[in-house]
């Protein structure tokens, strides 16, 4: 009985023994698994950052390019800018002393033509502000006669209305006939635009009474006085 209990007793203690090495062996299986795992994800934790700083890196260098590219930019749109106002100043200078020499020119030129297109001899009709093809073909004659004379000339075109309507309305109406008169030079011959100058006497400088039809007529005119 003895016996048999010493052996149970033994035996036992050999399984007991036997379970704690399979457990402690066991646990360190797993941690190790778990030490590997934690290992590989550092390192792939620190590729991961080393990538995010050459990332960053990369970044701020195109940011950098950029910033200068717009620097450029800004610095070229002001130079351009600087230039068309240059360039402005330039041309204004010009025109004003392109001016003063027309002035200068124009103040020694003395008359040498004038020429008068009313209605009885061919010019506008009432309230009318077209130029007729008879008028067109007196100014012909006086351009070819001027280009004759080697030097330049200057053309002072006056338009001139009656006096039925408002002197606002007949002040118009004798711009626009003086202009018709002026685009015709430029256009059919020509004429520089700066040695063109139109005015509108309206109807404040009649030639004949408005009483009449044919006075009134007469005063529906323009005037071409060509300066040599």
């Amino acid at each position: 009985m003895r016996q048999s209990l010493v052996g149970i007793i033994v035996f036992a203690l050999a399984v007991g023994g036997t379970t704690a090495c399979a457990t402690k062996g066991f646990v360190r299986t797993e941690t190790g698994k778990v030490n590997g795992k934690t290992d590989s994800l550092a390192q792939e934790l620190e590729k991961t950052q080393e990538r995010t700083r050459q990332n960053e890196q990369k970044i701020s260098a195109v940011d950098g390019k950029a910033m200068g590219a717009m620097t450029a930019a800004e610095t070229a749109q002001k130079s351009a800018s600087a230039a068309d106002q240059k360039a402005l100043a330039a041309n204004e200078s010009a025109r004003v002393a392109a001016d003063r020499a027309d002035a200068v020119d124009k103040s020694v030129k003395r008359l040498m033509y004038t020429v008068v297109l009313s209605e009885d001899r061919g010019g506008f009709q009432f309230n009318k502000t077209t130029l007729p093809a008879d008028a067109k073909l007196r100014i012909d004659e006086l351009v070819n006669n001027i280009k004759a004379d080697p030097k330049g000339a200057y053309f002072e075109v006056e338009g001139h209305t009656d006096n039925i309507g408002s002197k606002n309305v007949n002040e118009h109406v004798g711009l626009e006939r003086a202009e018709a008169v002026k685009r015709y030079l430029y256009e059919q011959h020509k004429i520089p635009l700066h040695r063109i100058n139109v005015i509108s006497y309206g109807q404040d400088k009649p030639v004949a009474p408005n009483s009449n039809k044919e006075g009134r007529a007469q005063n529906r005119r323009i005037v071409i006085k060509v300066l040599i």
